[in-house]
């Protein structure tokens, strides 16, 4: 129980470290072309509309939780 207590914590130490260096990673419908192959025709990806990245979950909820903290200290 203790070790997977501290590979839960290692694991999610390391989440936040990659967040915060790099908080954008490929699109994982395009897989970071910008495009998508429908019907034997290329068309603009419809989840990162061709920007080729998102921005990571983790990033995500730490943009949220900084506004919100933002927002409730003014």
């Amino acid at each position: 129980m203790l070790v997977a207590m501290a590979a839960l914590l290692l694991w999610a130490g390391g989440y936040a470290v990659l967040c915060a260096v790099k908080p954008f990673a490929p699109c994982r419908r395009c897989r970071g072309l910008g495009q998508i192959e429908r019907f034997r025709k290329t068309r603009m990806c419809p989840r990162c509309h061709d920007q080729k990245l998102r921005l990571r979950v983790g990033r995500r909820l730490h943009n949220a939780w900084r506004r919100t903290h933002a927002a409730g200290t003014r």
